[in-house]
Formats: C-alpha cells, sequence, structure tokens
C-alpha cells in the first residue's frame, strides 16, 4: 500500500507540474476577454481574446458549415479499431500550448505527416491523421458569466477544421468546462460535430465540480457526465445518420474520473480513455497501467510531450539522457494505444 501511495504522490506531482509548466502551458491560461487579473501561472503562454476574435492574418478564407461537409477523408465507418490515430494537439492562438499551434500551419500539417509516417513504420495497423483543437479553452479568471472558460470563436474552430478537411485529417474539439455546466458546452459544439469528420475530447483536469479555480487543483468527471457526453453525441449520429463519433477522455490520476464501471458504451459512439501526462518513459507507462488499463473502458490513448517528457532521465532505462518515446516503445503497452497525440 505504501509503494502505491509513494508512487500516486509522485505522478500527481509530475503530471500537475507538466500542466502548469512553460513548456506545456496549461490551458486555464488563454486570458478570457474579461480577465483583470493575472492566470494562474504567470510563466504559461497567454493568448488575448482579441487574438480569437480578429480576422487570420493571413487572410485564409473562412468555410461555411455546409461547405466544409464536402471535404475531409470520406469515413463511411466505425475509424477503431482498425486505425491508429495520430493527433496534433494545441490552439492556433497559442505556440506554447502544443504541437498545433506551434509552427506555421504548412510546417504543421508535414511534421504531423512525418509523425504518422513513423508509425507506420512500426507497425502495419494503418494511421489516421488528426487535428486535436482546445475549442474550449479553461481560464484563470472567471470571465462576465464566472464560468472560468472561454469559448473559441466560429472563425477558429471552422479554420482549424478546414486545415484538417483540406489534409484529409479527422479533427476533435476539446471542452475544457471550467465551472460550466457540461450541457450547455457540449451544445455549443454541436453543428461542428454534424460534420462526420468532426469528434469530441472532454478535459476533467478542468472540470472543476469543488468550484475550486482552474490550474489550482485537478478536476474530474463523473460516470454520469462521460455518459451524457456519450448520449449527446450518440444523439447526432443518430439525426444526421453518421459513422460513429469517436470521445477522447483525458486522465493521468485516479481521482479525474469517478465510477468508471458505470460508464455505458454505446454503439454510435467509441470511447477513448486517453492517458495525458508527462514525465519520464516508465511513469508514463506506470500511469497507463494504473489508470487505464486497470480501470478499463473501451479504447486507449496515450499523450506524448515533445517538450515536457524530456525534462527527466529516466533512472529505471538504458538511456542516460531523456528521450521521447518511440512508436515502439508505446506499442509494447497492452492493450494496443489506438489514440496517439503530440502535444
Amino acid at each position: 500500500m505504501l509503494k502505491y501511495s509513494i508512487a500516486a504522490s509522485l505522478l500527481t506531482t509530475l503530471f500537475l507540474a507538466g500542466c502548469q509548466s512553460s513548456s506545456k502551458p496549461t490551458e486555464a491560461n488563454i486570458a478570457s476577454p474579461d480577465s483583470a487579473q493575472k492566470p494562474v501561472s504567470t510563466t504559461t503562454a497567454s493568448v488575448s481574446a482579441a487574438a480569437d476574435t480578429a480576422q487570420a492574418s493571413t487572410g485564409e478564407p473562412l468555410s461555411p458549415i455546409d461547405s466544409l461537409g464536402l471535404i475531409g477523408p470520406k469515413i463511411t465507418g466505425a475509424i477503431l479499431p482498425s486505425k491508429r490515430i495520430i493527433a496534433y494537439y494545441g490552439n492556433p492562438h497559442s505556440k506554447k500550448m502544443g504541437a498545433l499551434g506551434e509552427y506555421p500551419k504548412e510546417e504543421m500539417l508535414q511534421r504531423l505527416d512525418n509523425q504518422a509516417k513513423e508509425w507506420a513504420k512500426a507497425d502495419s495497423l494503418p494511421t489516421q491523421v488528426a487535428l486535436h483543437l482546445v475549442a474550449t479553452s479553461a481560464q484563470g479568471a472567471p470571465g462576465k458569466d464566472g464560468y472560468y472558460r472561454m469559448r473559441m470563436s466560429d472563425k477558429t474552430i471552422r479554420k482549424v477544421i478546414r486545415w484538417a478537411g483540406e489534409h484529409d485529417a479527422i479533427c476533435f474539439l476539446d471542452i475544457q468546462r471550467g465551472l460550466a455546466p457540461l450541457g450547455p458546452e457540449l451544445e455549443y459544439m454541436r453543428k461542428y460535430l454534424e460534420l462526420p469528420y468532426v469528434h469530441l475530447g472532454i478535459d476533467p483536469e478542468f472540470s472543476m465540480v469543488t468550484g475550486a479555480k482552474p490550474g489550482t487543483k485537478i478536476g474530474s468527471y463523473d460516470a454520469a457526465d462521460v455518459n451524457k457526453a456519450v448520449e449527446f453525441l450518440s444523439d447526432i449520429v443518430k439525426k444526421n445518420d453518421l459513422p460513429p463519433k469517436i470521445l477522447v477522455v483525458h486522465r493521468f490520476t485516479q481521482g479525474m474520473i469517478k465510477n468508471y464501471k458505470n460508464i455505458k458504451l454505446n454503439p454510435n459512439v467509441q470511447i477513448v480513455m486517453h492517458m495525458d501526462g508527462w514525465g519520464p518513459p516508465s511513469l508514463k507507462t506506470d500511469s497507463y497501467r494504473d489508470y487505464i488499463v486497470k480501470e478499463p473502458v473501451q479504447y486507449t490513448g496515450f499523450k506524448l510531450f515533445y517538450k515536457n517528457d524530456l525534462k527527466k532521465v529516466d533512472m529505471r532505462s538504458k538511456h542516460k539522457a531523456p528521450h521521447l518515446m518511440t512508436p515502439d516503445e508505446v506499442l509494447a503497452l497492452t492493450p494496443k494505444v489506438l489514440y496517439v497525440q503530440y502535444q
């Protein structure tokens, strides 16, 4: 028991640090339109509301929703388990939130393709590239409604969806609800999720059920919340005659998901429980085993941090310097990871 208590303490320390360091700035620190106070961590990246509402500096035309439905990968059935998803995570208004926004669009997409090729070489399972956008971001300031979250504008969301669609990629819209009720946050995404190649992510880390400010504590979702998201997606699938949707649920501590046995599977929704913590490989694989494998739901995911995973040498490995886990190392995990996210 003591061994596991120590391990849990170390995991919490490392993974929480990963969410608030300068290498992986907490998404709670995209400045809200009404922010009158400093973000949770002044060392992290900050994106002003003006960056989201202003016309894109590239002058890229915006595509209406109906035209976005005419592009994108032609998906006619369930993606999992016949493909492995390789995703870039982040927000185009922040170079420090993740790979999606760190590089100019064309360079970012080329890097994503190169990363997917590494997986194709390591395993025979076909790959599906994806962009994973933080579409509702938790905030360090309450905003006018007191919910500590900021929804990205329609302009930003459509822009990233178009990037994905034109690149034959799928797109995930991620919700960090802060103190906002989950239902309305889901509804805000409905029109985008009606597109066949757009899917959903929900992040318990910033689901502040205790009323705490995002970034000060790790939040949580109950199985009932996950079921609400599943039912929401299933309703969209049935009403629009779509192939199954994917729901990514982030997790890196025991307490982030409550009552996992009560999560209900649905043929219209594929649930990915995603190991979303940073650290040396042995710590990451321990977390995968303890929080994903030991509390199974359906499919599994694994996040790799280009910067934060290189902060510490893995004392339990042959490597003498910090290193990013390779596809072969991740493929050694059981069950096989079907959603791989790079930040």
